[in-house]
């Protein structure tokens, strides 16, 4: 292995990353505080371990060339769509769903992991065919190799996954290259999905359109129940928010899922809209982060892999937020770094590792 030079290491990312997922894990005991059954799952505990886990993959995953997984790329793919295949068939059942393997200690969820696998796998695949990018031939190839991941997660089923992942191919697509008169078919197509889509949904995904676009404000259970807490968490949270473990909402259990999905109101009512500001400003310069990342990353593999990263971050967040804010769709898509989950958060910080791989392999200094 080269020698690494350190003092390219992107200490200022590390650190924003860091108190992020402190802040997350703060918020998921305020979240949990005084509900016994979430008490007993031991839910900050569990992300803990994770954080620290996760935060010793960022080390060695940056001390690893990024350009190995370039070398492995068709052995993760393989490897990650016989993954999904085998949880499709074993997976552990919960909510109607099979997205986990139970071991008995931890539930794993392999979907997450998969997010960043096709970031690798197509970053190799554009950047080794980066010359016939304008060949719509090239085009469909990555589309179908992406599509080998996406249907065993649409199985599960997992929509929200699956729409993820079909973003971070459109996206590296795009960096990759893409022409304009491309860019708007694919938009095209893209707008015309959901409404072609929608007979082949679940019924519980049906049923969340549904309520999106035709709402019962009289509703006292569902999704509208738990979007309606939502707002009214946010709404009551007010500038400087109702403080640290006091938020009525969270705290007499009216919000619902809100160590997870709806942990961005749960924030709101604690913090206000100040605090939120405040997040939120340090999940952009995340982002941002990746997105210098890739700028001056020394080859198009690196650059690729730093920018669907960035992506990942700021689809998800966008998405999580617009749930909360009643914009969009109720979906099971968590805040990046301060949502619970532990295969979510220890994923994410392995994407940050290999940005940081990226960063490290460049030979200048740069702030």
């Amino acid at each position: 292995m080269k020698t690494v030079n350190w003092r390219n290491f992107d200490f200022l990312l590390l650190g924003a990353v860091a108190v992020l997922t402190i802040f997350g894990i703060t918020m998921i005991r305020s979240a949990v505080a005084g509900n016994i059954e979430l008490l007993e799952l031991n839910l900050v505990g569990r992300q803990t371990i994770f954080a620290i886990a996760g935060f010793i993959v960022i080390i060695i995953t940056s001390m690893i060339d990024y350009h190995f997984w370039s070398s492995i790329s068709r052995t993760l793919y393989i490897g990650m769509a016989v993954f999904l295949a085998v949880l499709f068939t074993a997976g552990a059942v919960f909510f109607g769903s099979a997205r986990w393997f139970d071991t008995g200690v931890i539930l794993i969820q392999p979907s997450e992991l998969a997010k960043i696998v096709i970031i690798l796998v197509l970053a190799h695949f554009f950047s080794v065919h980066k010359s016939e990018i304008l060949d719509l031939k090239l085009v469909g190839r990555s589309f179908l190799l992406t599509l080998g991941i996406v249907i065993w997660i649409i199985l599960q089923p997992n929509l929200s996954t699956s729409i993820v992942i079909l973003v971070l191919w459109f996206a590296l697509l795009w960096a990759a290259g893409l022409q304009l008169k491309h860019l708007m078919m694919f938009i095209g197509l893209g707008v015309l999905a959901p409404v072609v889509s929608y007979p082949f949904l679940e019924e519980y995904q049906q049923r969340r359109i549904i309520n999106f676009l035709f709402p019962d404000p009289e509703a006292r259970h569902g999704d509208i129940y738990n979007v309606q807490q939502a707002l009214i968490s946010i709404g009551s949270g007010g500038w400087f928010g109702q403080g640290y473990g006091h938020g009525t909402q969270v705290q007499l259990r009216f919000l619902k899922v809100r160590h997870s999905d709806f942990i961005f109101s749960a924030m709101a009512e604690e913090f206000g809209f100040i605090g939120t500001v405040i997040v939120l400003a340090l999940l952009l310069f995340v982002i941002m982060r990746c997105l210098r990342a890739a700028r001056i990353a020394k080859d198009s593999f690196g650059a690729l892999i730093a920018f669907g990263v960035a992506t990942l971050l700021a689809f998800q967040t966008i998405v999580n937020i617009g749930v909360n804010l009643n914009l969009l769709p109720a979906t099971g898509l968590t805040m990046p770094f301060v949502s619970y989950g532990g295969s979510s958060l220890l994923s994410t910080l392995l994407g940050i590792g290999l940005v940081e791989s990226v960063v490290l392999r460049y030979k200048t200094l740069e702030f």
